[in-house]
């Protein structure tokens, strides 16, 4: 047995002597012998990938900013800060060549006597030993974290122990080594290696661990870096901080034997604690680390720039600077809104959005909830795009009123001054098809008949059903679609994508059905029960201010890439939906809800509002969800309060707002209202008042 297993062991050594001598023979010798086919292979990978080496760039951090610059969340895959040569202090350049390859600065980028070395010591079976040069390791770490990086098969291929592997980076690494300095290649090893904990490159690592610039880097601090990249789980220092020390410390011995440190300096700094910044709570590689005020509408740029045809890949390894439309004044001042008005009431959401429509775009200023943008549930925080999806389950309630207007507007079968018959209660055929009626009731008194001017102040039931079976319900669910409300009309009654059923489903079409398919047969569409992203029906107000023309909800003023130039972004052209006299008109007919009489009067006068505002209020039949969409002085703004917990409920009209039962219910007005008052009695302090936009007579009076 003795025997067999000493033979087994030398036949292993011979085998790697042999594999050490092809792997010389093979940058000695390309195509001899029985290594010519491995070695050609590698040699024709050897010319696009050191071009790569001399000008690919590495996967960078993605900055995020405000309007005016001010950076709101960094995006990224490996969290890397390039450095230049000049970045790069002695002290580092010290300890990482004193660890990692003394000879690096006058050897080649092999060492042959080192790979032999390795293959005897790894010849016995157990622990093996490193072959490689830092111009070795800058290949590989390059082909793993820079070429291969999206892609996890090449990945695996590039740590493999073959010897087509180990043939490939040692000739690639010859090639690099005749076409790159020594301060090129230490450079780049710098900037593309782990140092754990998603950190790459020593500028993200001297900012990560110490928080600061790399060029002052301590030797202590120089020296628990370079020990890093050897194995950065084994010395992570937040998690195995002894093991990271007594890696530290073995480091600056190195640089003593070197003499790049003599044993004075060397005993300072052993002498010095690990010093560590203690991890973020949450890792800074996403939206969930945004400001408070911009978790969601970081979100909402990303997905924007995804469907205009970035990929999640180029997004977060781009190295690019997205500007983006937020204004800090006005989502500070929104997001200070929601916390005093709902804060941290539980089962209790406020998503609130505001656009400003311009010449050439609505642009999203703000998109907030007293919600942040997150994955800790106790903390009150949530992972789902509030103000963005569709994520409001209960509907607007009464706001969806001036979609049936609109359409009513545009077929001619009514004007602002048209009576419309408004009988306390009445019993209405299904719109589609044979079937029993369905009773509507007014929520309290109302003229019959009423004016439609009047009833979109005072949201009558009644007078707004029969108006929307007179018009048509493909006529007003088209409306709700070209005035904004595309997301959600495609979306099904569960906010989500059509789709097959689940099993035992009571209403399989709720699920297979898109909106504006499944409404064309449910005539309390224009009641608002359906669910709704409330960034869209901001952007339904902003086309009204627009004097009917849609734009996307934009989020985006400029992309650019690492080196400043700029990513060209296709986003859909804005449309005419409506005519501009249309648009207007009902702007008009909107002006009367925060006057004496409309539902959000008592909610103004208790603001001090007085500016000219077209408005329209909503609440669903039981007070599950409230919801106010404003138009004023060139802005849109929806405020939505709703039950967001697992056991939803009526919202109390109580301050702040909870979830309850035999309370007095919220409604659109009491609610949510105030949000959009506090917020743009601020937003607007100091400015002139500017008039809503005359109707026109075609749309306004009847003929």
């Amino acid at each position: 047995m003795v025997d067999r297993t000493r033979g087994a062991a030398l036949r292993r050594l011979a085998g790697l002597c042999v594999v050490a001598g092809l792997v010389l023979a093979g940058l000695l010798f390309p195509v001899a012998g029985g290594l010519g086919v491995v070695s050609n292979r590698a040699a024709d990978a050897v010319r696009p990938i050191s071009a790569q080496l001399l000008a690919g760039p590495a996967p960078g951090v993605t900055t995020v900013t405000a309007v005016d610059g001010t950076p709101i969340a960094t995006l990224f895959e490996q969290y890397r800060i390039p450095v230049s040569w000049q970045e790069i202090p002695r002290t580092m350049q010290a300890a990482i060549v004193s660890i990692e390859d003394r000879g690096f600065f006058t050897e080649g980028a092999l060492d042959p006597r080192a790979m032999l070395r390795a293959a005897l010591h790894n010849a016995g079976g157990g622990s093996t030993q490193g072959a490689s040069t830092i111009t070795q390791q800058y290949v590989k770490n390059y082909l793993i974290n820079v070429a291969d990086a999206d892609d996890p098969a090449a990945q695996q291929r590039d740590r493999s122990d073959t010897l087509a592997r180990k043939v490939r980076e040692a000739e690639l690494a010859a090639a690099v080594s005749r076409q790159e300095s020594k301060e090129q290649i230490l450079t780049g090893y710098l900037n593309v290696v782990s140092f754990g904990n998603e950190t790459y490159g020593l500028g993200a690592a001297a900012r990560y661990y110490f928080g600061r610039p790399p060029e002052t880097l301590t030797v202590a601090q120089s020296a628990l870096l370079a020990g890093l990249v050897n194995n950065p789980s084994r010395f992570n220092p937040h998690e195995s901080p002894g093991e990271a020390l007594a890696r530290r410390d073995t480091v600056i011995d190195a640089m003593v034997a070197t003499k790049t440190l003599d044993p004075a300096q060397a005993a300072a700094a052993k002498a010095e604690p690990l010093g560590v910044k203690p991890p973020p709570p949450t890792p800074p590689d996403s939206c969930y680390a945004a400001t408070p005020d911009a978790g969601f509408f970081c979100d909402y740029a990303v997905s924007y720039l995804e469907r205009a045809g970035l990929t999640e890949h180029q997004i977060f390894s781009g190295g690019y600077t997205i500007t983006t439309t937020l204004d800090p004044a006005v989502s500070r001042i929104a997001k200070q809104a929601v916390d005093q008005r709902v804060g941290g009431s539980r089962g209790v959401a406020n998503p609130f959005v505001i656009i400003k429509p311009g010449p050439s775009s609505h642009d999203v200023v703000a998109m907030v909830s007293n919600r942040t943008f997150g994955t800790d549930a106790a903390a009150g925080q949530t992972g789902f795009n509030q103000p963005g999806d569709v994520s409001v389950p209960f509907g607007a309630g009464s706001i969806y009123k001036m979609f049936t207007t609109a359409a009513a507007l545009q077929r001619g079968t009514a004007r602002l001054d048209t009576p419309l018959p408004n009988p306390g209660a009445q019993c209405f055929p299904p719109p589609a098809g044979p079937g029993p009626c369905a009773t509507i009731r007014n929520d309290g008194a109302y003229p019959d008949p009423i004016a439609l001017r009047q009833a979109l102040a005072s949201s009558p039931n009644v007078a707004f059903t029969n108006l929307e079976l007179r018009t048509g319900m493909d006529q007003v669910l088209s409306m709700a679609t070209r005035l904004g409300m595309r997301e959600t009309m495609s979306s099904n009654m569960h906010g989500g994508r059509p789709g097959p059923a689940p099993a035992g489903a009571d209403n399989p079409a709720t699920y297979t059905l898109p909106q504006d398919a499944f409404n064309r047969g449910n005539l309390a569409f224009t009641l608002g029960f359906t669910p709704f992203s409330p960034l869209e029906l901001t952007n339904a107000g902003a086309t009204l201010a627009d004097h009917g023309r849609w734009c996307p909800p934009n989020p985006i003023k400029r992309v650019a890439d690492a080196a400043g130039r700029p990513v060209p972004i296709a986003a859909p052209p804005c449309e005419q939906t409506v005519p501009p006299g249309l648009a207007n008109t009902l702007m008009q007919g909107l002006g009367d809800d925060i006057k004496p009489g409309g539902t959000s009067a008592a909610a103004a006068q208790n603001a001090g509002w007085t500016r000219p505002t077209a408005a329209k209020t909503g609440t669903t039949q039981d007070n599950e969800s409230v919801a106010f969409l404003a138009m004023t002085d060139g802005y849109a703004a929806s405020s939505v309060i709703y039950a967001d917990g697992p056991d939803p409920g009526t919202i109390c009209a109580t301050s702040p707002p909870t979830i309850g039962t035999g309370c007095s219910g919220a409604f659109g007005g009491t609610v949510a209202a105030p949000t959009f008052f506090t917020a743009f009695t601020r937003i607007l302090a100091g400015r002139p008042d500017t008039p809503l936009p005359p109707a026109d007579p075609a749309y306004a009076r009847t003929r």
